[in-house]
């Protein structure tokens, strides 16, 4: 099973995502790093992502072949994360058939109406525990 996951500016989202990713299921997935920049690739990369690449053809590419793609909410939206989030990465992710999993996170002009606040560690815990252990335990490719 190949997870994406996306991130850009500082790549802490995607790093503490992927720390998480590696505690619960090791080497049973492939964990592709894909960075709006080299920073963020870099910084999900020490957090042990099995490879990384960086930049909007890196991303528009590798997610057609990805089964499921993590990240913030940002990552469909046109110029999010400072405008780091090119519309051709907007469109590739929203189009692309892999589950995507967005977490409710963002720095836009953005507020997603009737969910509660919940801190980064909550979100990517309920992420692994409730979403994610169910479909890494059929194995299933594109879920």
């Amino acid at each position: 099973m190949r997870i994406c996951v996306i991130d850009g500016q500082g790549g802490g989202i995607g790093s503490a995502i992927i720390k998480q990713l590696k505690g619960a299921f090791g080497e049973s997935v492939e964990i592709i790093a894909l960075g709006t920049n080299a920073i963020a690739t870099t910084q999900m990369l020490k957090a042990r992502a099995n490879r990384g690449a960086s930049g909007e053809s890196a991303i528009v590419r590798t997610v057609i072949d990805s089964d499921i793609i993590i990240g913030p909410i940002g990552i469909v939206l046109a110029h999010a994360m400072m405008g780091e989030v090119t519309p051709r990465i907007a469109e590739a992710v929203a189009s692309c058939r892999a589950k995507k999993f967005l977490l409710p996170l963002t720095q836009e002009n953005v507020e997603i109406v009737g969910l509660v606040p919940t801190p980064l560690p909550h979100l990517v815990e309920t992420l692994i525990n409730e979403r994610l252990g169910k479909l890494i335990e059929k194995g299933g490719s594109h879920v």
